[in-house]
């Protein structure tokens, strides 16, 4: 298999997509604060697993205020000054944190930090929905999570060296990312908002609808149920980032930071040198298919932490699960994007991700509670099961799409 054949889909891509993947591996590069959370509670801040899991699940939730607010302003008056007002809010509270030592007052800036950050992802997504079709949508979502990735192998494991004596650089080094990408986006990106001309020049499931945006998922049930089903894989993923360093600090002690530093690295690594082949290995399947497929990954992958104690073989469960979120992450914005009305781009994304990123709000403070009373080992075998078993049910989403698609296929003859 040539290279050349394997790298070609990323060719010929509009020039807002090259420079939002710039965009994306800078902002990624930069994000050392909220892989760490969960460690700077517990030990800088000295909270017991439950309370830090309140937090950490607060912090998640805090995307549901600001993704609602975002997808709604970016259907109104566009993506472009969404992505720059709200990236501009985040900055200014990333700062503050870098001067507060071990204030609780810090917890509560990210969380608002978090609203603002949620405001910006619907509006980057309905402009990557907006420059973008069928014929070329893939392969723009694969280079954006490319890049988001080829950040977070580097970011990550700087923050986890910076942890222990310079844990304040993490928040100006935060601050500083979003500021590049702010002038990035205000110079080089035009705004993608379609027009009434644009409206009409989309495929029947992107034609603009009237009414809220609960009304249009109303008349898309598939997408509702895929969405619902999705949370579970979110659920499980949160864990990654919340139920692993737990179960480091108890098996390795202060090294925690330093290995889950390269955990990450090892996930980004993967991510960076796979992902382009993985896409096009599966770029003939349905969106649906290589969606169900990304949960055996991350059931089995998740699931190895029940049985490992040595570290090798957390890198090899991470390589597992890394699999599986590249599956994911490549197919789930595709998906939503073919579905997704040109009128509600923004509302549908914000609505939607919420949905899906539900259980990964959900996820540290439920299990928080569940590790004090049950530990931390006893997570893998509740994730493993229930992952499985939504990975099971997109399948037959899968099968009732191309079922459906087989009989309009055959009217139309």
């Amino acid at each position: 298999m040539k290279l050349t054949k394997v790298f070609k889909a990323y060719s010929g891509l509009p020039r807002g997509i090259y420079i939002l993947f710039f965009v994306r591996v800078i902002n990624s590069m930069g994000s050392f604060v909220f892989p760490l959370l969960t460690l700077f509670l517990t030990d800088k801040l000295g909270l017991s697993a439950k309370e830090a899991g309140l937090f950490v699940s607060l912090s998640s939730l805090s995307y549901i205020p600001g993704g609602l607010l975002g997808g709604k302003l970016s259907d109104i008056i566009g993506r472009k000054k969404v992505m720059i007002i709200f990236q501009s809010l985040a900055a200014l509270l990333f700062l503050p944190c870098a001067f507060l030592g071990k204030s609780m007052i810090i917890p509560w800036l990210l969380i608002l930090a978090g609203v603002s950050t949620g405001a910006v992802q619907p509006a980057n997504s309905a402009m990557v929905a907006d420059l973008t079709d069928s014929s070329n949508r893939k392969a723009a979502f694969s280079l954006l999570y490319l890049g988001i990735n080829i950040g977070f192998s580097i970011g990550p494991i700087l923050a986890g060296f910076l942890y222990k004596n310079y844990f304040a650089l993490t928040f100006i080094g935060n601050a500083v990312a979003i500021l590049i990408n702010i002038i990035l986006v205000s110079i080089f990106v035009d705004e993608t908002k379609p027009s009434t001309g644009d409206l009409e020049e989309v495929s029947e499931e992107e034609r603009a609808e009237e009414g809220s945006v609960i009304s249009v998922l109303l008349k898309k049930p598939t997408v509702v149920i895929f969405a619902l089903l999705s949370s579970v894989y979110s659920f499980a993923y949160s864990q990654g980032n919340f139920g692993t360093p737990l179960q480091f600090t108890e098996i390795f002690g202060d090294r925690a930071p330093e290995l889950m530093g390269g955990i990450y690295f090892t996930n980004g690594i993967i991510v960076v040198t796979m992902t382009t082949l993985i896409v096009h290995l599966t770029r003939r399947n349905k969106p649906l298919f290589n969606i169900a497929i990304s949960g055996v990954f991350f059931a089995v992958g998740f699931g190895m932490n029940f049985f490992i104690k040595a570290y090798p073989l957390y890198i090899m469960a991470t390589i597992v699960w890394t699999v599986g979120e590249i599956l994911n992450a490549t197919n789930s914005g595709v998906y939503i994007a073919d579905h997704a009305p040109s009128s509600h781009r923004g509302r549908f994304n914000s609505v939607l991700n919420i949905i899906t990123n539900g259980g990964s709000a959900i996820g540290p403070v439920i299990m928080g509670g569940y590790i004090e009373n049950l530990g931390v080992r006893y997570v893998w075998p509740l994730v493993f099961s229930v992952t499985m078993l939504s990975a099971i049910l997109i399948y037959i989403l899968h099968l009732r799409e191309v079922k459906k698609h087989n009989i309009v296929q055959s009217m139309n003859k």
